[in-house]
């Protein structure tokens, strides 16, 4: 989609390079390597040029890397951002850079005894308010803000009126300049508020990244989807991404919600639908586990489901549920795979972002694991890289799952995707993909999919990809690690890979099963601290 912003206004090649910040020689590497930049409206000309919506749009998916942006930018700032700010001839910007100072230099001031992530929590409503209702949202904001959160979890003497007011006052000065200026300082502060709520014990949030490889790969094999659920949905960040993924393609947005575990995140939630997609959707409170409620959403009722649920921990002894129609493995990831496979339509899909010590623990975990492949529920594994999580390296994976019995055939396979390598340093401790490696995960998952449909093999890519029939992968003891199936380039032969595969195998086991220990210690740290504060210590 191109943006209406520079009807009928071209740029050359030497413009797009200066707008963009970039060298002339980037444009062309640009052209060369995408194929889906933009094409020249007059090819041939002695100056070609180019329509300057198209390239801003083109622009807008291709995030700055963070050894290339200057100085104010922030987290997220995209060429397309730079683009704009350059053709529309002005400095702009100026409310991103208000919610930067609010969010980092002033933010110590501002807050006093305040907790950081409960001040974060406020900027985030008031910048969202400012998005969203740039016309006097702010002063009805402050005159009636306590509808945003029950008494009983945030009293007035925490939070005291004459802060709410600054902050209105402060983010008022200066409008968002642009739908794409407003989104970037609401997301600036949410990476914020994410990460400060994961060092008080909070929960570990979806990278944007992994976000948009579950959300692209599901919106392109399930198109047409009309009811789309997350029932652990954190701040909404993966229907946010789902949405996205709809709106790029050109698809009708579907009916999408789900549930929260708590309130807070609930609202935040709530915000960042609004926000990045002017709506709010469908979203409830719900319990940690589904097992407590296991009735809570109907079972056959989603076309596509999509999770980033609580795991590495051990529920407690209760009568298995209904859904638990594959093994009574009481870690929390089994309980919530087994739970988003029984709540599919026939021909839905779902991906759920797994520990990846899931792919291969034995004991209970193998029985879940064995009942849900031979079953037919599971049809890509793709393995991501440490470090995409703030505060952990722990390493995850994307199972894609569909309802059972829709080809629970001897013949049927599963798609494994080894991506372990892949990544950029964001920071010194943090990892993100490329849009070039996101397209290149959600396009082998498609791919296989479609040859699939069309009766076709799937030769898969070398080194990064490979698909494995269900009774191969039943002699591997149900094993859907990747790694174990996914030779490097070189290897002639299974055999003679056999020994440093089975050797990568067991350092994948040890390493995943240290960061299952860190991730229950860091939970465990997290709760007492919390109880602490309750009583004020």
């Amino acid at each position: 989609m191109t943006d209406p912003e520079f009807p009928g206004v071209l740029v050359s090649r030497p413009d797009i390079a200066r707008l963009a910040g970039v060298q002339r020689p980037a444009v062309t590497n640009w052209e060369r390597r995408h194929r889906d930049f933009p094409a020249p409206v007059d090819s041939g000309a002695e100056v070609e040029r180019f329509r300057a919506d198209e390239v801003l749009a083109w622009l807008s998916g291709r995030v700055i890397p963070v050894n290339a942006r200057r100085s104010g930018e922030a987290v997220g700032t995209t060429y397309g951002d730079r683009f704009r700010t350059g053709l529309a001839g002005t400095k702009g910007g100026g409310f991103l850079r208000a919610v930067e100072r609010l969010a980092g230099p002033e933010a110590d001031q501002l807050r006093g005894p305040m907790p950081l992530d409960r001040y974060l929590f406020w900027l985030l409503y008031f910048v969202s308010t400012q998005v969203a209702e740039p016309d006097g949202g702010l002063e009805k904001a402050v005159d009636g803000f306590e509808w945003a959160m029950r008494e009983d979890d945030l009293p007035d003497n925490i939070v005291p009126r004459h802060l709410l007011a600054e902050l209105a006052d402060i983010l008022g000065r200066d409008a968002a300049g642009s739908v794409r200026e407003g989104r970037a300082a609401f997301d600036h502060v949410l990476v914020l508020w994410r990460a400060a709520q994961a060092r008080e014990g909070g929960a570990f949030f979806t990278p944007p990244s992994v976000s948009r490889v579950m959300a692209g790969a599901l919106a392109a094999v399930r198109p047409g989807a009309v009811n789309v659920h997350d029932p652990y949905g954190r701040t909404g960040e993966l229907l946010v991404a789902y949405l996205g993924a709809v709106a790029a393609s050109g698809g009708a947005l579907p009916l999408a919600g789900g549930r929260v575990p708590e309130s807070q995140e609930r609202q935040v939630a709530q915000w960042n639908l609004r926000v990045h997609h002017g709506r709010t959707e469908r979203l409830g409170e719900g319990p940690f586990t589904p097992a407590l409620d296991p009735f809570v959403d109907p079972p056959g009722a989603f076309d596509v489901l999509l999770t980033n649920p609580p795991f590495g921990r051990r529920l407690e002894e209760m009568p298995p549920p209904p859904y638990w129609l594959y093994g009574a493995a009481r870690r929390t990831e089994f309980d919530w795979l087994q739970y988003a496979v029984s709540r599919l339509a026939p021909e839905g899909r779902a991906a759920v972002l797994m520990p990846a010590g899931a792919a291969f623990n034995a004991g209970a975990a193998e029985t879940v694991r064995a009942g849900l492949v031979e079953a037919g529920a599971v049809e890509c594994v793709i393995a991501l890289p440490a470090g995409l999580f703030t505060l952990t390296a722990v390493k995850t994976q994307i199972w894609f799952l569909r309802a059972p019995g829709s080809q629970a055939s001897a013949d049927s396979e599963v798609l494994f995707v080894a991506g372990e390598h892949l990544g950029h340093q964001l920071t010194r401790t943090q990892w993100a993909l490329t849009d070039d490696e996101i397209a290149g995960l959600v396009g082998e998952y498609v791919t296989w999919h479609g040859a699939r449909a069309a009766g076709r093999s799937f030769a898969g890519t070398p080194g990064l990809s490979r698909a494995v029939s269900v009774p191969h992968i039943v002699d591997e003891d149900h094993s859907l690690n990747p790694v174990r199936y996914v030779r490097a380039p070189g290897h002639t032969s299974a055999a003679a890979a056999a020994g440093p595969a089975e050797t990568r195998d067991r350092l994948a086991r040890l390493s995943e099963e240290i960061a299952t220990l860190h991730i229950r210690a860091e939970g465990a740290d997290g709760e007492a601290a919390r109880w602490l504060r309750r009583y004020g210590l």
